[in-house]
């Protein structure tokens, strides 16, 4: 029987299928699930230019701001009533559990009612310009975006991304991962039931290395948005730079979870698990790097070895599941592969450390104690292995929290408030939690610092980095004398 396809949705319709086709794998069952484009470069370049044609013609670029509102906020409405069937093709095609993904997308709704709002309110400037002089500052969008969006929150990602260029009047080309695409390619009738013009959300599948590429090295594209990996970046950023072209990369993350004495030990455990294990561990601020004070060290290790063993790894359907698949074959022998290099290099498995046998690409929730400096004490793993390390002092927290050449996300978990405060102070990331992790809302600007990443989601400086500024200067009362004689004219 063949596998349903679903194609590209370009200028508000699905396309004939590309030549070439990528097939979607169930990563908890390795059985395919569908089948999607791989769209070749003369397809991208001319869904470029019609998305070019359709930015010019103001349908949605010079649409009013009410009606921005209104489309976004019908989307949103659209978006919460197919929350259901959206959520199971998520777990059938990431591989999460059916609990977390029920929550996350219970959530992504209000990214587009706070954009749809923020487009609604959002006011101009104008200057204390000295003299007769008003000065007004307006936002206009920037033209034609594209967005690469990554496979581990498919619908969170994109629907973020979306709602943050829409609401500022782009026209927007969504290439999401060929890893998992379908539930982003759902938005599109979504938005065009909503009222969106045809022709302003482009969704495109296709291989990063082909698609996405041709995508993001177009001189017609006015901004990149990216969540992928550092090599990723490095791909497409001097090409951008030689367009001209701002990029908004989130690259990824080691984010240390700072547990201080003052925590009770099951509360600590309970932060470490929960920040470690979300998605199986594939979220750029997973809890990857456990920075324990040794005075609960002994107590914290004993129970979270416990805990880990006892978490419900299996089916991603099963709403007792705990623990789901990682993404691929490929992912297994990442995590494999990093287990090794950390035994290697020393390290203690405390739990787990292997890949599950059978059907899907399962790998043990696994705690591996280390030192700073190690392997994978250092990278990002993207996977359920967790680094656990024990630290003398406040001070040596800090600094190996801060010891790595990422700088996305960082907990700090701690009852003494000065304390927490103090030390989240010191922290080089971009998001610092204190007595949370994973906390997430559209309000909140997401981006990280050194090889995290340039740029926020999120927010009022995701919407203002989708836009640039005009500058209108109006005179009222400075006379053009510059060259009159014995005049005193202004310059400047």
């Amino acid at each position: 029987m063949a596998l349903p396809h679903t194609s590209n949705w370009v200028n508000g319709a699905f396309t004939p299928p590309t030549p070439n086709l990528i097939t979607i794998i169930n990563p908890a069952t390795e059985s395919p699930i569908a089948t999607i484009d791989a769209t070749p470069q003369e397809t991208v370049t001319t869904i470029i230019a019609d998305s070019f044609t359709t930015f010019n013609t103001g349908s949605w670029s010079r649409a009013d701001a009410s009606t921005r509102f209104q489309v976004l906020s019908s989307a949103a409405n659209l978006l919460r009533s197919r929350i259901p069937e959206l959520t199971h093709l998520e777990t059938q095609q990431t591989g999460r559990p059916i609990r977390e993904m029920k929550a996350q997308l219970a959530r992504v709704p209000e990214w587009l009612e706070y954009f749809a709002s923020l487009a609604r309110v959002h006011e101009g400037r104008v200057t204390p310009f000295k003299g007769p002089v008003v000065n007004t500052l307006t936002r206009l969008p920037l033209g034609v975006v594209a967005q690469i969006t990554p496979f581990n929150h498919p619908l969170l990602m994109a629907t973020k991304k979306i709602g943050a260029a829409l609401a500022a009047g782009n026209v927007v080309i969504v290439k999401p991962s060929e890893l998992a695409p379908l539930s982003v390619l759902q938005l599109g009738p979504l938005f065009k039931e909503a009222g969106l013009p045809d022709g302003v959300l482009q969704i495109i599948c296709g291989y990063g290395y082909e698609t996405g590429k041709y995508l993001c090295e177009s001189p017609h594209i006015a901004k990149v948005d990216l969540t992928g990996g550092l090599a990723t970046y490095k791909a497409i950023a001097s090409v951008a730079a030689a367009n001209m072209i701002p990029i908004t990369a989130e690259l990824g993350g080691k984010a240390p979870v700072c547990l201080f004495p003052s925590l009770d030990v099951k509360h600590a455990v309970q932060a470490a698990l929960f920040a470690s294990f979300i998605a199986s561990g594939q979220t750029c601020v997973t809890g990857s790097r456990l920075l324990v004070h040794a005075d609960i060290y002994d107590d914290f290790t004993a129970l979270l070895q416990q805990r880990v063993a006892a978490l419900r790894v299996g089916d991603p359907t099963d709403e007792r599941t705990q623990i789901g698949s990682v993404i691929s074959k490929t992912a297994v022998e990442r995590c494999t592969a990093f287990v090794q290099k950390s035994i290697q290099e020393g390290g203690k498995i405390l739990c787990g450390g292997n890949a599950i046998q059978g059907k899907g690409f399962f790998f043990e929730p696994t705690i591996i104690e280390t030192t700073h400096g190690t392997d994978l004490a250092t990278n990002e793993v993207f996977g359920p292995v967790i680094a656990l390390i024990k630290c003398s002092s406040e001070e040596e927290i800090i600094n190996l929290a801060n010891g790595t050449p990422y700088a996305l996300g960082a907990s700090v978990w701690s009852n003494d408030l000065t304390q927490a405060h103090r030390v989240a102070a010191q922290i080089e990331a971009g998001i610092v939690w204190i007595n949370g992790h994973h906390l997430n809302d559209p309000s909140s600007p997401w981006g990280g610092f050194k090889q995290s990443g340039l740029g926020k989601e999120n927010g009022q400086e995701a919407y203002e980095s989708y836009t640039k500024v005009k500058s209108t200067v109006v005179n009222y009362g400075v006379a053009p004398v510059w060259f009159d004689d014995e005049v005193d004219a202004r310059y400047g």
